[in-house]
């Protein structure tokens, strides 16, 4: 189908935020080196702008487009940076890169379809995994929605884990201290972070349910986040692992992210070397375990999470997740407009 731009592309531009009937005119095309059909050109009758397709999409820029669905996938199946550069026949940095730029279009994705959450049941747990050595341990928060197993957020960051007192890991540690400084521990700014991220997403006034462990930080940061909108409900962390325990849901889940991720298996070496690194690698996650995989095997195709909390009318493929920039907020285009016609407005007006 023909594309239509929805706006002008220049945040300056009047056509930009109101675009009127005929406000742009085509302006002939031109052929890539990377695809087989020409890119059609266009120029804003308003501010004079030109510009193209390739302005809306993911992936502006790119010099092999083509492989950008299958590193996707290969990312959160488990798959190494290096080994998904042989897969799909590039070079590691053309994957880090592509991971960076796809993080990016996630967490945009995400932001512009998670706008508004009806569920009140929400779990949090923490996932612990380091960066560069075993040492330097990381903490990974995750909050979903209890009944969807609807990731809502996740972050990641430093933490101080001391070894016993005379330990050789302890020495490791003192010398690691002495020659990079003491180690800060950012669990708690990066919990208050997950659940201010969920604070924001819920309806004025809504109040929720908060499920967690016994931890003791939990229950004063809920309650600095939340107020009295929060009834925190704790379980033991170690009570039985079964169904009818209430953390189910958030334990399978990180369990998942081990499965899915492979930077978070222990003793890897597909660890992270950096904790922003873990961030993109979740936020890829994140939109495939919400957008693009079924809830349960026992679903019917297509139940993800996002379709059953009403975000989204159906499941996305890979290539839909990067199809379109997502970088205009709720004004980009949706990731199932095929002609780029649709704006995240104008699909939640219908």
């Amino acid at each position: 189908m023909d594309f239509v731009p929805p706006f002008c592309p220049s945040s300056i531009c009047s056509a930009h935020e109101k675009p009127g009937r005929s406000w742009f005119t085509r302006d002939g095309y031109y052929r890539p080196k990377c695809r087989r059909l020409p890119v059609p050109r266009f120029r804003c009758r308003v501010c004079g702008r030109g510009f193209s397709r390739q302005t809306f999409r993911h992936d502006y820029g790119d010099h092999k487009p083509h492989t950008n669905a299958a590193t996707y996938l290969h990312l959160v199946s488990g798959v190494g940076l290096r080994q998904t550069a042989r897969l799909v026949g590039l070079d590691v940095h053309s994957v880090q890169g592509k991971l960076r730029k796809m993080a990016r279009t996630c967490r945009r994705l995400h932001d512009n379809l998670c706008v508004e959450l009806r569920a009140t049941e929400y779990l949090l747990d923490e996932e612990e995994t380091y960066e560069n050595a075993s040492i330097r341990t990381v903490t990974m928060p995750v909050v979903i929605e209890r009944e969807t197993w609807f990731v809502v957020a996740t972050t990641a960051g430093p933490i101080r884990r001391l070894a016993k007192a005379g330990s050789r890991r302890r020495r490791w540690q003192e010398r690691d201290e002495k020659k990079n400084g003491r180690r800060p521990d950012a669990s708690r700014a990066c919990v208050r972070g997950a659940l201010e991220d969920l604070r924001k997403r819920l309806p004025e006034g809504a109040r929720i349910q908060l499920h967690s462990d016994l931890k003791s930080s939990y229950a004063t940061l809920a309650k600095s986040v939340f107020g009295d909108a929060v009834t925190h409900l704790r379980t033991p962390g170690r009570a039985a692992r079964t169904t009818a325990n209430p953390l189910f849901p958030i334990n399978t889940t990180l369990a998942m992210t081990r499965d899915n991720n492979g930077r978070l298996r222990r003793k890897s070496w597909l660890v992270s070397k950096k904790a922003a690194r873990l961030v993109e690698q979740m936020q890829l996650f994140a939109c495939y375990r919400n957008y693009v995989r079924t809830r349960f095997n026992r679903d019917l195709p297509g139940e993800t999470p996002g379709r059953l909390l009403g975000l989204i009318e159906r499941n996305l493929q890979a290539h839909e997740v990067l199809a379109w920039s997502q970088r205009w907020g709720r004004r980009s285009i949706h990731p199932t407009s095929v002609d780029g016609s649709r704006t995240h407005d104008m699909v939640a007006a219908a």
